[in-house]
């Protein structure tokens, strides 16, 4: 498979910064329809990463989201083998990464990103294990 994470990423990813607040945090998740927002410094790099069930939590509007964002944010090199983003998320237990280039937040890549492989049959089977050349030294 020679499918690369840009090839399948979202470029058109949205961020927020690290002193905007909730309040606004949910309304851009709100507005574009989405479940995850990276949160970049002023130079563009990930500092954080602050999704949907982050927000369920009862905060006041007005708090920043540097107070709940987690801090550790995964993320890939856009030019990676699609494989490499698949197992980043099932190593670590997450739904998306976040893509970069040169450090800088270029896109985002969601498990259901990696499923349109398997729906367009962009994914080739691997052939079965062949039997090895030595015979196993069987007893009757």
């Amino acid at each position: 498979m020679n499918v690369k994470v840009a090839d399948l990423m979202r470029e058109q990813v949205v961020t927020a910064q690290p002193h905007q607040t909730l309040d606004h945090v949910r309304g851009v998740l709100e507005r574009n329809g989405i479940s995850a927002l990276p949160i970049v410094d002023t130079d563009g790099q990930p500092v954080g990463i602050v999704s949907s069930t982050d927000l369920l939590a009862s905060h006041p509007g007005g708090t920043p989201v540097s107070k709940i964002m987690t801090e550790k944010v995964y993320t890939v090199p856009k030019y990676d083998d699609v494989s490499v983003a698949a197992r980043v998320m099932r190593n670590h237990g997450i739904h998306r990464v976040v893509v970069t280039d040169e450090r800088k937040v270029v896109g985002i890549l969601s498990a259901f990103d990696l499923l349109r492989l398997v729906e367009d049959h962009r994914f080739q089977m691997k052939s079965a294990p062949t039997p090895g050349k030595h015979k196993r030294n069987t007893r009757t």
